[in-house]
């Protein structure tokens, strides 16, 4: 198992960019990852997930605006979001799973066993 740290959230205005780091205390290779979030009166709701490959998934609202990726060799996921709207603000978190190639998780909490801390982004405007 690996531990997950977030770190990158801020407050900014609307229409603005923060880019999210997780850093995992292991190698992530043979993880599959992902962002979730969850906002003071909502459900945790997936934002984006990776598979080990590279290959992503969004949720709707999302798309065109936030990017995941991984960078193995840092043992590091990124969410770079950008264009953001009030609607986004919420806690983020980091997951991972060890998952099989080619594996695609879905924006499911259940895809996940192992979960960070959080970190807070407040969009306001």
């Amino acid at each position: 198992q690996v531990q997950l740290t977030e770190s990158g959230g801020d407050s900014v205005q609307a229409s603005g960019s923060l880019r999210l780091s997780c850093a995992a205390s292991g190698n992530i290779d043979e993880y599959c990852m992902g962002w979730f979030r969850q906002g003071t009166e909502s459900e945790r709701e997936g934002v984006a997930t990776i598979g080990r490959e590279g290959a992503t998934m969004y949720r709707d609202s999302v798309k065109g605006r936030f990017t995941i990726s991984r960078d193995n060799a840092k043992n590091t996921l990124y969410l770079q979001m950008n264009n953001l709207e009030p609607e986004d603000s919420a806690k983020y978190y980091c997951s991972a799973r060890l998952c099989p190639p080619m594996r695609v998780p879905i924006l499911s909490s259940r895809e996940f066993d192992q979960w960070g801390q959080g970190t807070q982004v407040t969009v306001s405007g």
